[in-house]
């Protein structure tokens, strides 16, 4: 059945071990795995647990629903909204948090609950996602946490790259570090996690940038798809072709390639500026945009390319090409595209 995407889990599970192990070489000896893209396909994220992960991370207390079974610490990525933290102390081990108000609400959620919850505090360290930004005051949140009955500080963490793209090196990582230091000075505690961004800090390895007390990485896409996410450069001896996504033609047939007549806004209310290539073989596919952003997808056939599509359909230039309905096209995924598609219930997962 179609559409379809085919996962290569031996080849990520290989990924998995390798980046373990890379990290060790690099001192950091704490990888989560950020299994947000498999949406809680619990037999894919249980085959990581072998790979020396040590804990699993996804940003939806949904899919942490799904894994109970997971022999591992799992944790909520996304700052926990108030309203589902009576949910976020029962799934989750560990949530990351930067709100004085919503940790209260987890002490008072775990306290009912007569169970300990555990939080690594984000600080911003200038890429402007989450987190208490570096350069402001924190001591008082951090009084405030410590006074919790139910609430443990695991440790301190950053996001880096994911929003602002702001490109980790020593300077801003010692951002974190400085902060590290002046709270186990204040309180005389020891941090057990500094988590020290993402697959973009994968970057810095074997460079002697990575400041000695980053001890954690939460990694997805260098595990994935085995590429850092700096520059998006591949990762030695990691597979990147693990995810081929498939499609069906149900239409194929030869017209202009503008339409005839005044044109106007889509039905995604965009205004497509179509060039005028003459008469063009043209295959529909049983794919759209409800599913994923056609900009994500890239044909294995570089002989072919999109040229648009609508909710429900993807449109291909394939003249020249012999192609026909019932056939299936290939096409490889990036990060952004596979997050769609895993998400999506009218797509098929076929794991090997």
């Amino acid at each position: 059945m179609y559409p379809r995407i085919i996962i290569n889990t031996d080849h990520i599970i290989h990924n998995s071990k390798m980046m373990v192990q890379k990290a060790k070489e690099n001192h950091i000896d704490s990888i989560m795995a950020v299994v947000k893209v498999f949406a809680g396909h619990y037999d894919l994220i249980n085959s990581l647990v072998e790979t020396g992960i040590h804990q699993i991370g996804d940003s939806r207390i949904e899919n942490l629903k799904l894994l109970t079974h997971i022999q591992l610490p799992k944790c909520l990525l996304r700052l926990p909204m108030i309203s589902e933290v009576d949910d976020v102390v029962q799934y989750a081990d560990i949530s990351l948090n930067s709100e004085i108000k919503t940790i209260k609400a987890l002490n008072q959620a775990a306290k009912k609950s007569n169970i300990n919850h555990q939080i690594i505090l984000m600080f911003d360290l200038g890429d402007l996602r989450e987190g208490l930004y570096y350069s402001k005051p924190y001591i008082h949140i951090v009084e405030n946490i410590l006074d919790l009955s139910h609430i443990e500080l695991l440790g301190i963490g950053a996001n880096l790259t994911c929003y602002g793209g702001l490109v980790p090196n020593k300077k801003i990582l010692n951002r974190l570090i400085h902060i590290k230091d002046v709270i186990e000075s204040k309180f005389n505690l020891h941090l057990k996690i500094v988590s020290g961004g993402n697959s973009s800090t994968v970057t810095l390895f074997d460079q002697s940038e990575i400041p000695k007390a980053i001890n954690h990485l939460r990694l997805g896409e260098s595990i994935l798809f085995g590429k850092e996410t700096s520059y998006g450069t591949n990762i030695e001896g990691l597979h990147q072709d693990n995810f081929i996504f498939e499609a069906e033609i149900i239409e194929c047939q030869t017209k202009p390639s503008l339409p005839d007549g005044d044109t106007s806004i889509n039905s995604f209310g965009e205004k497509v500026q179509i060039e005028d290539k003459g008469a063009m073989k043209r295959a529909i596919l049983a794919i759209g945009k409800q599913d994923v952003m056609l900009n994500y997808l890239k044909p294995i056939d570089t002989s072919i390319s999109i040229i648009g599509g609508s909710s429900d359909h993807l449109i291909l230039d394939v003249t020249g090409r012999d192609y026909d309905i019932g056939q299936i096209v290939q096409f490889r995924v990036d990060y952004p595209g596979l997050l769609l598609l895993m998400n999506s219930n009218y797509v098929k997962k076929i794991f090997k």
